[in-house]
């Protein structure tokens, strides 16, 4: 018996999140595509936008999915309430813990959808829009192509002239410091990652500085060998956004070994962490929500109640993960603050449940 009364309740919140998740995603994809049309240049054009903004798409879905599924639960499980569907459950003798842990069941059901998205669709999918419209507006300018670069390798600093997708950099300049002390100066004219991760440097002249003196040598070819590889070099260019947890947490830990600031990614990464186990709690907030004022209400009053808290959410989030970092927050903290205050309002609200 419960067992059905589960897969109805699961079935009911994943439609109306779905249909939700459709209308807000329609949205953010005109809205998108408008502010596409602005940037066209090169080979840039209304075609090319359109296929941008579908690609980024899934990320988007996963950004809004915390929203989506509190209003689609409220719509849902307010529209079983309506129905007097809840009040029979609970007269089945189903406590409103039980019928918690269904709602709590199906938000598991959501977050795993959830973190397959955010992890192995939308950032591969978005990394992919954004460098195919970098290469359309620079087709033809090879001077543009590509971005610059500063990267740290231990006691080496190397700067990148131009790096494109298949990781040829153009002029590279390379300083190695001994401690506090400059060791030397290499200028590449001609620079690269092959298959095996070895740097190649062409037509290179490096100037040596000693006790006694600066030696100068110069050669046609040389290969070098670094700790940043063609994917950590990949990460260190693409927005936190396009990449997936385990290359956030690969190129965290190359920041911390080479002593730089890694709070932006830390605190991309506890956001999209929080962000992904809101979802669980939405339906167990809705829940608590239909049981109250909005069991006789209309279903535009629950929708307006989950556009409230939804945007509420979303600012709050929004807010404390750039506010923390801009005044050095620790990540963790300013991360989870938003789906923790969400937690307690949702057992406050079922607390108070008789």
């Amino acid at each position: 018996m419960t067992g059905i009364l589960n897969q109805y309740m699961l079935r009911t919140i994943l439609t109306s999140t779905a249909l939700v998740l459709v209308v807000l995603l329609a949205l953010a994809g005109l809205f998108e595509f408008i502010a596409e049309l602005d940037d066209t240049q090169g080979n840039y054009q209304t075609s090319q936008a359109i296929l941008y903004t579908l690609l980024r798409l899934p990320n988007l879905a996963f950004e809004m999915l915390p929203i989506a599924a509190l209003i689609g639960s409220l719509l849902g499980l307010g529209a079983l309430a309506g129905n007097s569907e809840i009040i029979v459950m609970r007269s089945a003798g189903l406590s409103v813990i039980e019928l918690s842990g269904m709602a709590a069941f199906s938000g598991a059901v959501m977050l795993l959808l959830t973190g397959l998205l955010g992890e192995f669709i939308g950032p591969p999918l978005d990394f992919y829009a954004r460098d195919i419209r970098m290469e359309a507006r620079y087709e033809h300018d090879n001077d543009q192509f590509g971005s610059e670069a500063w990267v740290k390798d231990g006691s080496a600093y190397l700067h990148l002239e131009r790096v494109n997708p298949d990781f040829e950099f153009g002029s590279l300049y390379m300083y190695k410091f001994d401690d506090d002390r400059l060791e030397s100066i290499a200028v590449a004219e001609n620079s690269g990652i092959d298959e095996n991760d070895d740097w190649i440097l062409e037509n290179i002249r490096e100037t040596r500085f000693q006790r006694d003196g600066a030696q100068v040598l110069e050669s046609q070819l040389s290969i070098e060998f670094f700790e940043m590889n063609s994917d950590l070099l990949g990460s260190s260019l693409a927005k936190p956004l396009s990449l997936s947890v385990r290359e956030m947490l690969s190129y965290i830990d190359y920041l911390k070994r080479n002593n730089l600031d890694a709070t932006k990614y830390e605190t991309e990464f506890w956001y999209r962490v929080s962000r992904t186990c809101t979802v669980l709690i939405m339906p167990i907030l809705a829940l608590a929500f239909v049981f109250g004022s909005l069991r006789s209400g209309g279903a535009g009053g629950r929708l307006m109640i989950g556009v409230i808290i939804g945007l509420a959410y979303y600012l709050a989030s929004e807010t404390l993960a750039n506010s923390g970092q801009v005044f050095n927050l620790n990540p963790i903290f300013v991360t989870w603050l938003p789906s923790v205050t969400l937690t307690m309002i949702t057992v406050f609200a079922l607390s108070r449940i008789r």
